[in-house]
């Protein structure tokens, strides 16, 4: 692992094939990576910044993606002129307290005309709304409809969505601010990148892969709607269809991901989703980089609202208490063996189907297992059947309830994570914070995060005899009440803030800001 000649603290990827698992120490633990050093505060020089993404917390998330963009454009202010863009869901409409219709965006190919508001959250930050009821204005998720199936137009949604943060870098929709550069975010705006090159644009950009598996793939049959140039099929073809994140890939001026771990796997066969080969040749150019997530300054069990009992690594001595909330909570006795917490997606990815296959070891020695989340119907039938199989003993909640979460992180003794792939995660860091260990599957951003055997527990191989295994150290930890408070303490006076990410970010955007934005790879 090198870094990049034009690097500033920012990781950047040359030997793909070499990036493997940390080594060990001398006990036989995984040695947490080390992702770049903090930068120095970087001082007066204010980027002009567009930071587009199809959702953040402020008003809507499906998942993760929306906790950091509700976070890292707040880091980011003191060093950056940063505003998001974002389409106009109704959520998004009910939130704003108020907005002004600044900019129109033309109708290009089969992509509709759309207006831009301006409005501006609590504590200033700019956000731009992308106005176009006929595409957003509709209930549901950002993706899919209530049933759970996919919008059968989201390749013209989120292609409207591209092309306007694409028109609003060339400086063509009536606005007052241009950005110098675009802070893309996985699929649903990765054809920006492509949309600035195939017009002889050359507003840089940096596109972010928060989870690679999830590409935007659509029939080539759109591609006439979508305006993409006959002489640039190849930007997106996939598998005989078309990829809206290959055409980010290819375009962008800088990629990353959200861990130093991830960005070394996704160049590799078994986590590259069949992108591998183009996302090595961009490593090789020293334009893939990791940047470990943060978590914001809310999980903080000193001052957290929700939690029945606050605590402080310093005196974690009423943190029973949130347990004892936690498993009343879920209808089960207090019987004094650890406590486990699953909140998760209930989706193949999160290893849902490993958990339940451990869980009777978890409740053989004492154990008592929650969980919350909701996802596929084949993963919330397996964790009713293992309520259903373990009363007493299991307990779970399809669904979220974001304090119920909070509690639980802040009440069980151990955070289970047996993903098969992890871009980075956040419950993590959120359970770390409250002084829950995780035991995790040792990929990704979970190798970046959790250091073996000090801030939680890391098994190689995503199955049941790895976590098998793992459970083991576990429980010998709970059963040593100095460790495991040492533990603990040490997990959650683990930096875990967003300044660090957005100082190296800040760092990728000086780099991605000096290149032509032309010289993107071709396919």
């Amino acid at each position: 692992m090198s870094a990049a000649p034009d690097s500033v603290g920012v990781v950047a990827l040359r030997e793909p094939k070499s990036l493997r698992l940390p080594p060990r120490d001398e006990r036989g633990r995984f040695m947490r990576r080390q992702s770049a050093a903090v930068l120095p505060q970087p001082g007066h020089h204010s980027i002009p910044v567009l930071f587009v993404v199809s959702e953040m917390a402020d008003f809507l998330k499906a998942g993760g993606l929306g906790d950091v963009a509700a976070a890292l454009p707040r880091a980011l202010r003191p060093a950056c002129d940063v505003r998001v863009l974002i389409p106009g869901y109704p959520e998004v409409l009910q939130r704003i307290r108020a907005m002004n219709i600044v900019g129109r965006v033309d109708a290009h190919a089969g992509l509709p005309e759309c207006r831009i508001g301006l409005t501006h959250q609590a504590d200033g930050l700019p956000v731009y709304v992308l106005l176009c009821p006929e595409l957003f204005e509709r209930s549901g998720s950002p993706y899919v409809d209530g049933s759970g199936a996919e919008w059968d137009d989201n390749a013209i949604r989120f292609a409207t969505f591209a092309h306007a943060a694409a028109r609003i870098g060339a400086g063509g929709c009536g606005l007052k601010w241009r950005p110098a550069l675009l802070h893309l975010n996985d699929w649903p705006s990765a054809m920006a990148a492509a949309y600035v090159r195939w017009t002889g644009g050359d507003t840089p950009s940096v596109l972010t892969i928060h989870n690679l598996a999830y590409q935007g793939v659509f029939p080539r049959s759109v591609a006439k709607a979508i305006g993409v140039p006959k002489a640039h099929l190849e930007d997106m073809e996939f598998h005989g269809r078309l990829s809206f994140l290959k055409a980010g890939i290819i375009n962008a001026t800088r990629i990353n991901t959200v861990s130093v771990s991830y960005a070394a796997q996704i160049v590799g066969p078994e986590e590259g989703c069949g992108l591998h080969e183009l996302l090595a040749r961009r490593a090789a150019q020293g334009h893939l980089s990791g940047i470990v997530n943060g978590i914001d300054d809310s999980w903080d069990p000193a001052t957290d609202r929700s939690l029945p009992a606050r605590f402080s690594p310093a005196d974690c001595r009423d943190r029973h208490l949130n347990a004892r909330a936690v498993r009343t909570a879920f209808g089960l006795p207090d019987n004094g063996g650890p406590l486990f917490a699953v909140v998760s997606r209930l989706v193949h990815q999160k290893g849902l189907d490993i958990t339940c296959e451990v869980a009777p070891q978890i409740v053989a020695a004492g154990g008592q297992v929650v969980i919350i989340g909701g996802g596929e119907p084949q993963g919330e039938a397996q964790v009713a059947a293992l309520v259903r199989r373990f009363p007493g003993a299991v307990g779970a909640f399809i669904g979220f309830e974001e304090g119920l979460a909070r509690r639980m992180f802040a009440g069980a003794d151990f955070l289970l994570m047996p993903s098969r792939f992890e871009p980075c995660g956040l419950s993590q860091m959120y359970a770390q914070r409250f002084g829950c260990l995780p035991v995790a599957h040792a990929t990704g951003g979970l190798i970046d995060t959790v250091d073996d055997g000090v801030t939680g527990f890391l098994f190689e191989g995503a199955s049941a005899d790895g976590l098998r295994r793992c459970l083991q150290r576990a429980i010998r930890t709970f059963r040593s009440p100095l460790l495991l408070g040492a533990m603990r303490r040490a997990a959650m006076l683990r930096p875990g803030g967003w300044t660090p990410a957005g100082q190296q970010y800040h760092a990728l955007y000086r780099q991605a800001a000096g290149i032509a934005a032309t010289r993107g790879l071709t396919a």
